[in-house]
């Protein structure tokens, strides 16, 4: 009973932080149904003002007329989430082009009691990007400049605005002979700031580690417009304590990223892709226990999907061909290496695969014998999510699990589930983290009542984490207490409690508050 009512109010009670996030969590779709088991009804708090005129013309004096969007196709896009399941109903869209000016409007905000919501490429799978009701949006997708780049001295740090389209800093750092060590399906849409605030982990984390590791540092707007410059190019600093990490997994509910600096790594030359079928999850699990000892320091990535996320792709994505036919097999496993000597990286890898299909763990496999095939495998495993948005309705569920126990939850949830949807599971296994999705031709709240609250419980009981990198947002704000203890929880709120009380001007909050709100979504 503890544990829900510090969850209870933490999705109950205003945020101190009056200007730099979303407040009031509603699981509302656009259809007006709910995407919780049990209904939650959320009224917009009384204590913050509607935009007036006034403040339009405010808006404009700082970012001129360009800045300040009003037109209803627009606010459309930047209303509603990723998946179409969550929608605002914003009426005004501010698009800063610097730090001074994201200052400037949260100052303003907070000192009109007007919510806001930041907002980056809206990539996000768990609501938090949007408003719940009619908070300002800010999105920061025009603060897109690369500051600076030293790949001599200090060995690829890059500094760059939060508004960075990541795919265009991957192709920027590979003209420099460096990689990012982020990457992730959405690329091509979400931005730096975004990752950094969710924490993202993507497709190489377990090469490269998550971004608590990469960042070296980072500027951050508070919500009364004080800039915090902790856009450090260091390795180390130990003076007093590193506060970028608490912004970095965030989600916006601290402040607004608007720069940040990160450690690249240089490209190597020497890039393998294996592509991979086993019969059972046993024998993935020791696959990957092998690739590690006998791969070592070149391995970078370990994905798998099952067979009916395979069956999926094939289905519903245009130009996608099974790398080894004519069967579906149970398992499919993608392995990638990536060295610096080519011909021994390869040897390596071909000598692990002989072992591993004389010895059974792998049915089947083939390695990629050029760019445009390493490209196919990757397409496969990365138009995952486009597969399902195609194939109805999905509830998506990102789940860090023992791996161990990672599929007798898929297992589970199809017993659970029944004929009424299709489980379709696959993820990042080097790292522990499932993709659990549950595929049907609608919403149905029926369907739900069987998935919901039975994979939180099955994922608290295994020592789990409800939210491996996708964040917390609407979707699972009052789920918290899942994965943390009311003390864990009770912690964040005096936090947040710290560092409001702190700054000035924060007269038109009352003394409830609290950490969880919404994201800064990539």
């Amino acid at each position: 009973m503890e544990k829900w009512r510090a969850a209870d109010r933490l999705l109950k009670f205003s945020s101190r932080f009056a200007s730099a996030v979303n407040w009031n969590n509603s699981c509302k779709s656009k259809q007006g149904k709910y995407f919780y088991s049990v209904a939650t009804t959320v009224h917009r708090n009384p204590l913050f003002s509607s935009i007036s005129p006034d403040d339009i013309s405010y808006f404009k004096t700082i970012l001129g007329e360009r800045g300040v969007v009003q037109d209803a196709l627009a606010l459309d896009a930047a209303n509603t989430d990723w998946m179409g399941k969550y929608r605002g109903s914003s009426k005004l869209l501010l698009q800063p082009k610097n730090t001074e000016e994201v200052s400037q409007i949260l100052k303003y905000c907070n000192s009109r009691c007007l919510a806001v919501v930041p907002q980056g490429g809206n990539t996000g799978l768990v609501g938090g990007s949007v408003p719940v009701f009619d908070e300002v949006i800010i999105n920061v997708g025009l603060m897109r400049n690369i500051l600076s780049f030293d790949k001599v001295i200090v060995s690829g740090v890059l500094v760059c605005e939060a508004g960075c389209i990541l795919e265009n800093l991957i192709s920027f750092l590979d003209d420099e002979g460096f990689i990012m060590p982020l990457d992730l399906g959405a690329k091509g849409s979400c931005q730096i700031g975004g990752n950094v605030s969710t924490n993202a982990g993507g497709l190489r984390l377990l090469r490269y580690g998550s971004l608590h590791g990469s960042v070296l540092g980072l500027e951050a707007v508070l919500a009364n417009g004080t800039v915090l410059d902790m856009l450090g190019t260091l390795r180390k600093d130990n003076t007093g304590y590193d506060l970028k990490h608490l912004f970095i997994g965030s989600e916006g509910s601290l402040g607004i990223v608007t720069k940040v600096s990160i450690l690249t790594p240089p490209k190597l030359s020497s890039v393998n892709i294996a592509f991979l079928a086993c019969e059972d999850y046993t024998s993935c699990q020791k696959l990957l226990l092998e690739a590690k000892k006998k791969l070592g320091g070149i391995l970078s990535a370990f994905e798998f999907l099952d067979s009916d996320a395979m069956s999926l792709v094939l289905k519903h994505l245009d130009g996608v061909r099974n790398p080894l036919p004519p069967s579906i097999h149970n398992f499919y496993i993608l392995i990638e290496t990536t060295g610096s000597n080519e011909t021994f990286d390869k040897e390596n890898l071909e000598a692990f695969l002989l072992h591993s299909v004389e010895s059974g763990l792998v049915a089947n496999g083939v390695l990629a014998q050029d760019i445009n095939q390493a490209s196919s495998f990757w397409h496969i495993r990365e138009g995952l999510p486009e597969a399902l948005m195609k194939a109805g309705a999905v509830y998506k569920y990102d789940l860090s699990l023992p791996l161990e126990k990672m599929y007798d939850l898929v297992e589970e949830m199809r017993v659970q589930i029944g004929p009424a949807a299709k489980v379709v599971a696959y993820g990042h296994l080097g790292d522990g983290n499932l993709h659990l999705n549950i595929s049907a031709p609608a919403y149905d709240d029926n369907i739900l009542a069987k998935i919901e609250p039975f994979v939180y419980e099955w994922t608290s009981k295994n020592r789990g984490s409800i939210s491996a990198e996708h964040g917390l947002g609407l979707m699972k704000a009052a789920k918290i207490h899942y994965s943390k203890s009311p003390e864990t929880v009770r912690l964040m709120i005096d936090f947040d409690y710290c560092v409001f009380e702190l700054l000035p001007d924060t007269s038109c909050l009352d003394d409830n508050h609290s950490i969880i709100c919404l994201c800064l979504s990539a």
